[in-house]
C-alpha cells in the first residue's frame, strides 16, 4: 500500500503537470472515449500501456480473462454486459476491442480446474461462461500435447467466443449494422509485446506491424 501511495504523490508532484490542461478539459466536457477496450485483470496487461494511450481514450474493462459473456447472462453475476451497453449506448464509442493475452491465469483454470483447497465459488462460476471454451479445445485440440500451447489456443479461442457473444448484445448488433461500430479480436503476447488481431476474412491472428516497418518493406 506504501507503494501505492508514494505513487501518488510522485504523479501528482512530477508527471501531473504534463496532463493537467487534458485533466482540466476531460473534466469540464467529460470522456468521450474512441473505443471500449475488454481485457483481462491480469496485472502484465495494462491497457493505455500497451496500446500508448492517454486518459479520455479508452473505456476499459478488465476481468478475470476478458470473458464476455452472452447478453442473456444473469445480470446479478456479471457486470460486463453492463459497461458494453454503457460504452455502446451512451458513450457511443467506434470500436470494441477483446484483448486476450499469453500464459493467461483464467485459461489455465478453465482447461485444468482450480485447486480444492481454494475458495473460489464465485471465480468457479465466472468460468462457467466460457466453459464452450474448454470444450472446444477438448473437441479439436486433443492432439496438443504442450500445456502452453493448449493455453494459447484457449486464450485465443476466447477472444473469438467473446466477438461472438458481443453480437447476442442488441445494442452491439443494432450498431454493427448501422456501420457505427467495429469489432475486433487481439491477442498479446507478454514476453514480446507483440499484438496480433484477427483476420475475419483470413480466419487467423496477425502481428500487427508498425507502419514504419511497413513502409520500408514497400
Amino acid at each position: 500500500m506504501q507503494k501505492l501511495i508514494a505513487g501518488i504523490h510522485k504523479f501528482r508532484e512530477h508527471e501531473f503537470g504534463k496532463y493537467e490542461e487534458l485533466f482540466h478539459k476531460l473534466s469540464e466536457e467529460g470522456q468521450n472515449p474512441h473505443t471500449l477496450f475488454i481485457t483481462c485483470s491480469d496485472s502484465r496487461v495494462l491497457a493505455e500501456l500497451i496500446t500508448h494511450s492517454m486518459p479520455g481514450d479508452l473505456f476499459v474493462v478488465k476481468n478475470v480473462g476478458n470473458i464476455v459473456p452472452p447478453a442473456d447472462a444473469s445480470a446479478n453475476k456479471e457486470s460486463t454486459g453492463a459497461a458494453i451497453e454503457f460504452a455502446v449506448e451512451i458513450l457511443k464509442v467506434k470500436d470494441i476491442v477483446i484483448c486476450g493475452h499469453s500464459l493467461c491465469g483464467a485459461m489455465s483454470a478453465l482447461l485444468f480446474g482450480l485447486s480444492k483447497a481454494q475458495e473460489t465459488p464465485h471465480l468457479e462460476k465466472w468460468l462457467n461462461f466460457a466453459m464452450p471454451v474448454r470444450r472446444l479445445i477438448d473437441k479439436n485440440y486433443h492432439g496438443l500435447i504442450d500445456d502452453e500451447t493448449k493455453l494459447t489456443a484457449a486464450a485465443i479461442e476466447n477472444v473469438l467466443f467473446g466477438l461472438e457473444n458481443l453480437r447476442t448484445y442488441p445494442a452491439v448488433e443494432k450498431h454493427v449494422l448501422a456501420g457505427k461500430l467495429r469489432l475486433h479480436g487481439w491477442f498479446f503476447k507478454i514476453a514480446t509485446a507483440e499484438m496480433f488481431a484477427y483476420d475475419p476474412f483470413k480466419e487467423q491472428f496477425q502481428l500487427i506491424e508498425s507502419r514504419s516497418k511497413k513502409s520500408h518493406e514497400h
